[in-house]
């Protein structure tokens, strides 16, 4: 799946946004409180309605109130324009959420359609209002030979109408195209890491992935050193040269039934427990569990990479994330490190900057200023530092 247009109304400070041709791996630079972690937030919002319901999602953000632009009224709406596969149509999913004249959180429109051709209007595999409406069933191989009298389309109704469409649907064999969609969004990885729960020692269990917090981190080192030995083995090769002195890492069983994860230093006998090792050990570790796991992620969402990080393991690790975002899954990283934008090429890059209490999101290619100098060989991390890159966005 590549995420190709993404349009964003009224959700906090992303007032209106228009996100155009992403690449697949897009880099969003911008000081603290420019709305970076914002826009992180509405893929963990559509993860979250996913999961749950769009009522428990806003109440997780404080309620529908607390979510919607200030000063702003109507609905909160998504378009998401994306595609599954090269040689598959556009498909356009759209999301609309407000409340009804009783204040309750309702989803007012909810669509899944694509565009069979160059011309004509969208075809509507899946079209809600209010908890009622149509999804079309089957999945057609042809989408250019799809004849509208003789599609089959099924009305629905939903138990609720602050329940998407697509989770509902998305269930059942009879709407394949609706299933793939929502098993898509529910693979979105939104990191939300934190390095003293990945420390922690877990109960023996089993885990192939890791969690959005990193929680089951010696968990999934065990799964991959027992199953997928020789990715493991490049992990460590890659640690051993970026991180001084590792030279082995174990995921051990304790007596009591716990997984503890331990640090070889090459210079001392007895390897460290997880909880003795510095923070940009742990942190590189789970990144490079995280990107050679054997099935990516459609999208990965990672904010600030650079904390705790040593400076000149930035490029490498931006390198990495490419390399992840040409094996099929889509990579979004925030940050606002020289270093790490350093790696970066300018096609991947767009920039936030603070409008009259809105962000708004620039595409840093189409600034003609910045192409200049980074075709002279300026750096765009040196352009961030010199403030180069926000010059004019703003006015």
């Amino acid at each position: 799946m590549r995420i190709i247009n993404i349009k964003i109304k009224n959700y906090k400070v992303l007032k209106d946004v228009n996100i155009e041709d992403i690449p697949q791996m897009a880099v969003f630079l911008g000081m603290n409180g420019s709305g970076k972690s914002t826009l992180f937030d509405v893929f963990g919002f559509l993860h979250d309605c996913l999961i749950t319901n769009v009522k428990t999602a806003l109440a997780k953000r404080g309620g529908f109130k607390e979510v919607i632009s200030r000063e702003q009224n109507g609905n909160i709406e998504f378009e998401i324009k994306f595609i599954t596969a090269a040689d598959e149509p556009l498909i356009t999913y759209v999301l609309h959420i407000g409340q009804n004249e009783k204040n309750e959180i309702i989803v007012k429109r909810e669509i899944l359609k694509f565009r069979r051709g160059s011309y004509g209007s969208p075809w509507h595999m899946l079209d809600f209002s209010n908890g009622v409406g149509f999804a079309i069933e089957g999945s057609p191989k042809n989408y250019q030979a799809v004849n509208d009298e003789k599609t089959k389309r099924a009305t629905q109704q939903l138990d609720s109408p602050d329940i998407l469409a697509i989770k509902g649907l998305g269930q059942f064999k009879e709407f394949p195209a609706i299933s793939t969609f929502r098993k898509l969004i529910e693979d979105w990885h939104v990191s939300d890491f934190h390095i003293e729960d990945a420390r922690m020692t877990r109960d023996a269990g089993y885990s192939e992935q890791l969690s959005t917090t990193g929680d089951n981190l010696s968990l999934v080192a065990k799964f991959m050193y027992e199953n997928h030995r020789n990715r493991f083995d490049e992990i460590l090769k890659k640690m051993s040269l970026r991180v001084p002195g590792v030279q082995d890492i174990q995921a051990e069983e304790t007596v009591d039934g716990r997984i503890v994860l331990r640090f070889q230093d090459g210079k001392f006998k007895d390897p460290f427990a997880a909880r003795y090792v510095s923070d940009g050990t742990i942190k590189m570790f789970t990144y490079l569990l995280l990107l050679n796991d054997p099935k990516p992620h459609a999208l990965m969402c990672i904010e600030e990479p650079e904390n705790q990080l040593y400076p000149m393991l930035l490029p490498d690790l931006a390198e990495e994330f490419r390399q992840y975002s040409m094996s099929g899954g889509q990579v979004f990283i925030s940050t606002h490190s020289p270093d790490f934008l350093n790696a970066v090429e300018l096609s991947e890059l767009y920039c936030l900057v603070k409008e009259e209490g809105y962000t708004n999101i620039h595409r840093i290619r189409d600034n003609e200023l910045v192409k200049s100098l980074c075709n002279g060989g300026d750096l765009l991390g040196y352009l961030w530092s010199q403030g180069l890159l926000t010059e004019g966005l703003n006015k």
